[in-house]
């Protein structure tokens, strides 16, 4: 039996892929009952021609009518905003939902997905980023499985099999170091938007890519880990590899250490999301570890990226900063890929924020959205931002 899956987030980059994914597979691995998409009518009208799913959503109520004609005489249901996109997250027939939806609007479809009783495929960062006590203890609760789309978690996630969480001595996040690994400060602070979006090993979201540039994106996997794994952030720790092969690493307390390696491809971990425990042929090039040569790795220079020591400090901290830490980030990045404020000023603005932020203790849904959101006007207000 195929398994049934709704994909929330599809027109998105990681979106696209799992779609990807799934063609790849066939109707008799995977079978799409929903999907989702913010604003991309077109793409999503496209996507729902080929897949046929029950139900899509747009998320935008003003799209509503455009995708509804589109859709018009193919038997699929259109609904729309908040309320849709968690219709989409329950779908009774769904085993396992995709969530890629950028920001804090993943969390409360991840939340109504875990409630009714579905594995998680998670892709959104910002879910176990701002509310990982709320999700994982739902997860506990439910008796559901969260697996990991992002390659480096995928990654630890395989090297666990047949392993135990408490058995961990040390998990090593691997980092491509971006497009400004060996820059000098000087440098940093004339990089421009095209420049920061040039990564030199994978293909990601705009923002994504940008945090990658600064290193943030480790530090939100440090959190991330943290919840997924249950290894406190001091036994965490970020080593540059630039070629992007080894995917993350594993020590455990006996000094065994293990890894998971790859060609660098998003399609094999959500391939491995969509189907776990069953491995199958992706039909995705192979690597020759001949042909690769030699791996390489080094340690992060102490201070150099200092989005990887914010995120870092907020994971330490827990409790609400790291929902001020993560809101500071989107809109900064948001900022200076609107060429609104330099590179440079990224980490400073989040640092403005988490130093004037008074901690809550386990923020209930409503505080974390409410800090959310006022983090954001406060950002925006101050640099004249819409």
């Amino acid at each position: 039996m195929p398994v049934s899956i709704s994909v929330l987030g599809s027109t998105g980059s990681i979106g696209t892929q799992v779609l990807d994914v799934v063609r790849r597979l066939g109707g008799d691995a995977v079978r799409i009952l929903g999907l989702s998409a913010q604003s991309n009518a077109d793409l999503l009208i496209q996507q729902a021609r080929e897949f046929l799913p029950e139900v899509v959503c747009i998320c935008n109520d003003e799209l509503y009518e455009s995708v509804r004609e589109g859709l018009c005489g193919f038997g699929v249901r259109v609904v729309a905003g908040p309320a849709g996109l968690e219709e989409i997250a329950s779908l009774p027939q769904v085993e396992r939902v995709v969530v890629s939806v950028a920001g804090t609007p993943g969390l409360a479809p991840t939340l109504r997905a875990i409630e009714a009783g579905k594995d998680v495929a998670l892709a959104s960062k910002e879910v176990l980023v701002a509310a990982g006590h709320i999700v994982t203890a739902a997860v506990a609760s439910r008796g559901v499985r969260l697996l990991p789309i992002d390659s480096e978690h995928s990654a630890i996630f395989q090297c666990l099999n047949g392993e135990h969480c408490t058995k961990i001595e040390r998990i090593f996040l691997t980092a491509s170091g971006g497009p400004f690994r060996d820059a000098s400060r000087q440098e940093l602070a004339h990089v421009t938007p095209d420049q920061a979006l040039a990564h030199p090993t994978w293909s990601m979201g705009r923002k994504v890519t940008v945090d990658s540039a600064t290193l943030m994106n480790k530090g939100l996997e440090i959190i991330e880990a943290k919840w997924l794994f249950g290894v406190a952030p001091s036994r965490i720790d970020v080593v540059i590899h630039p070629q992007s092969i080894v995917h993350s690493m594993v020590r455990f307390c006996d000094g065994s250490t293990m890894a998971q390696l790859g060609l660098p491809d998003m399609r094999l971990p959500i391939q491995y999301a969509l189907l776990y425990p069953e491995r199958v042929d992706s039909g995705l090039p192979r690597m020759d570890i001949t042909e690769i040569g030699s791996l390489t790795f080094h340690k992060v220079s102490p201070g150099r990226f200092e989005c990887l020591d914010l995120a870092r400090e907020a994971a330490e901290a827990g409790e609400s900063l790291c929902v001020v830490m993560n809101a500071a980030d989107e809109v900064a990045v948001e900022l200076f890929l609107e060429h609104k404020i330099g590179f440079l000023d990224i980490p400073r603005i989040i640092r403005e924020e988490m130093e004037t932020h008074a901690l809550v203790p386990n923020p209930s849904l409503d505080e974390i959205y409410a800090i959310d959101q006022e983090t954001r006007r406060r950002i925006r207000s101050r640099y004249g931002a819409g």
